[in-house]
């Protein structure tokens, strides 16, 4: 593939500047990451402490909107309109979480292990500080 040398250079730039990276790595997340926004309009990429994640523009991470959706006692269109409430969202903006999450689940629930783990951590750790202050 044949790059613009300014573009190339950009690359380049963007690629030295992240710890890691190669500019082969950073096209290829960059390239992916366009195709998944034109396949998923109201889905972006932000960068985090647990890394590059889906969320929705201006709105919570997809995984965070799926583990709620699991956890509701509705099913069908009634969870969809339960998790909307419960995160002050609009439907169509759960449904976007749905589209995305149905596409790349290994993804979204990779993320929800994660954070199911440093929860119970973070649990464990305040369960023992308890237990010393007592």
């Amino acid at each position: 593939m044949r790059f613009e040398d300014q573009l190339l250079t950009r690359l380049r730039r963007r690629a030295a500047g992240t710890p890691g990276a190669s500019v082969s790595g950073l096209v290829q997340r960059l390239v992916d990451e366009g195709l998944r926004l034109a396949e998923h309009p109201g889905v972006v990429f932000k960068d985090g402490p647990s890394g590059r994640r889906a969320a929705l523009v201006a709105g919570p991470d997809v995984w965070e909107i799926i583990q709620v959706l699991r956890e509701v006692d509705e099913r069908g269109p009634a969870a969809v309109t339960a998790t909307a409430e419960i995160l002050s969202l609009h439907q169509p903006q759960i449904r976007t979480a749905i589209r995305y999450y149905a596409d790349f689940p290994a993804e979204i629930d990779a993320e929800i292990s994660q954070a199911e783990a440093e929860s119970a951590a973070a649990q464990a750790a305040w369960e023992a500080e308890q237990r010393l202050l007592a």
